[in-house]
């Protein structure tokens, strides 16, 4: 194997693709960026927003939350746009899902697959 790829190789096998949790800290550490940059307490956007406090400082230590009080705060913070849109465009990684996500384009409900 060459040098080069045996380098990239090395590098792909300590990437791991970030987890729930990861994220949940991501989202928080956005969210809270973009409140101080309105120059929102939690109290203040608790109120907006009509999630209790606890919940927030919840979400902007642990990236925990539920899905309906992660949509009244991205709402307060005028990114319900964001929110919304979050599965409204199709996502593939091969050209067989995307053959797939075509095939299936329409459709309202999944059937399993028919073993032959």
């Amino acid at each position: 194997m060459r040098k080069e790829t045996a380098n990239i190789l090395s590098v792909l096998d300590t990437y791991s693709l970030p987890s729930a949790e990861d994220i949940g800290l991501l989202i928080s550490a956005d969210f809270r960026k973009r409140r101080v940059e309105k120059g929102l307490t939690r109290e203040e956007i608790s109120s907006q927003a009509d999630v209790p406090l606890s919940n927030v400082a919840r979400f902007e230590q642990k990236g925990l939350i539920s899905l309906t009080n992660l949509i009244k705060l991205a709402a307060a913070l005028g990114y319900s746009g964001e929110i919304k849109g979050i599965f409204s465009e199709s996502k593939f990684s091969t050209m067989e899902e995307l053959a797939l996500i075509r095939k299936n384009t329409g459709k309202t409900k999944a059937y399993p697959k028919q073993k032959k």
